[in-house]
C-alpha cells in the first residue's frame, strides 16, 4: 500500500505545486519544460526502457508524436484550471477522465456497454456538470467565463492521453519505452516553442521544474509498482488511486488554500467517487 499512497500524494503534490506557482505569477510553461529532462532520466533509471526496440515502434510514432504534443499542453491547461476553479474540482475532473476511454471502447473499438457502465457514465457526466457549476452573481469575470473550458480541457486531455497509451500498448510497444520517448519529445517540442516565442527565462521557474519532474515521474512509477505488487487486487489500486486523489485534494484545497465549494460542487465530488466505484464494478 505504500506505493499507492506515494502515487496519490505525488499526484496531489503536482496540483499543489501548480497552484502555488500560479499564485506567485511564475511561468508554468518554463517549469514544465524543465521538468521533462528529470522525468526523462528517471524513466531511464527506474523503468529501464529497452531502447533497442526503437526500430519496432513503426506505426506507433503517430501516437507518440500526439503524446509529445498533448502531455505538455494538458499540463498547462491543468495549471489554468487550478487557477480558475481550484485544485479540488480540477483533480476530480482529472480522475473522471477515465470515462472517456470507456466511451471510446464502445464507440470506436466495438466493446459491449453494459447497463452498469451506462449508469457509471451518467454519474460521471453529472459529476462534471456539478463540479463546474458556479452561481452567477452580477457581471461574470472573463476568468469565470473560461472556467468550464479549462476544466473540460483537463477532463478531455487526460482521457485522450489514456486512450493513446492504451493504443500503443495494444501494438505491442513496451510502456516504459513509450513513456521514455514521449517525455523526451514533449520536452523538446515545448522547449522549441518557448524559443520561438522568445520567452524571458525565469530562474526560479526552471529550478522548480526539477521538483515537478520528480513528482510527475514519482506518481507514474509508484502507480505502476502498486499494480505490480497488488496484481491480484487491481480494484484496490484503481479505486484507491482515484478516490484517494479526490479525497486528499479536497482536504488540502479546502483546508489549506481555503477553496470554496457550494453545495452543488460537493454533490459533484460525491458523484465522482460513486462514478469511480461503479465503473470499476462494471
Amino acid at each position: 500500500m505504500i506505493y499507492l499512497t506515494i502515487a496519490v500524494l505525488c499526484s496531489v503534490a503536482v496540483s499543489v505545486l501548480l497552484k502555488v506557482l500560479r499564485q506567485k505569477n511564475i511561468d508554468i510553461r518554463q517549469t514544465i519544460v524543465a521538468g521533462y529532462p528529470v522525468a526523462f532520466l528517471l524513466t531511464w533509471f527506474l523503468l529501464k526502457p529497452d531502447v533497442s526496440g526503437m526500430n519496432a515502434l513503426g506505426g506507433a510514432w503517430a501516437i507518440i508524436i500526439a503524446l509529445g504534443i498533448l502531455l505538455p499542453a494538458v499540463f498547462i491547461i491543468l495549471g489554468r484550471a487550478i487557477e480558475s476553479v481550484g485544485m479540488v474540482a480540477t483533480d476530480a475532473a482529472q480522475r473522471l477522465s477515465l470515462i472517456i476511454p470507456i466511451v471510446a471502447a464502445f464507440l470506436l473499438f466495438g466493446e459491449v456497454l453494459t447497463g452498469t457502465r451506462i449508469f457509471g457514465l451518467l454519474l460521471g457526466f453529472l459529476a462534471l456538470g456539478a463540479l463546474i457549476y458556479r452561481p452567477q452573481q452580477g457581471q461574470i469575470s472573463r476568468q469565470a467565463k473560461h472556467t468550464p473550458l479549462w476544466l473540460f480541457g483537463v477532463w478531455a486531455g487526460y482521457g485522450i492521453i489514456d486512450i493513446l497509451f492504451k493504443q500503443v500498448a495494444k501494438q505491442g510497444t513496451a510502456f516504459p519505452l513509450t513513456l521514455f520517448v514521449s517525455f523526451g519529445l514533449a520536452g523538446l517540442l515545448l522547449f522549441i516553442y518557448l524559443l520561438i516565442t522568445r520567452v524571458r527565462w525565469q530562474g526560479n521557474a526552471l529550478a522548480v521544474g526539477l521538483l515537478l519532474g520528480a513528482l510527475n515521474m514519482g506518481n507514474i512509477y509508484a502507480y505502476v509498482r502498486a499494480h505490480q505488487l497488488l496484481s491480484e487486487s487491481p480494484s484496490i489500486v484503481f479505486t484507491g488511486m482515484n478516490v484517494g486523489v479526490i479525497a486528499v485534494a479536497t482536504l488540502i484545497g479546502v483546508g489549506v488554500f481555503r477553496e470554496s465549494l457550494n453545495r452543488i460542487n460537493v454533490l459533484g465530488l460525491l458523484l465522482a467517487i460513486c462514478c469511480v466505484a461503479v465503473l470499476f464494478l462494471a
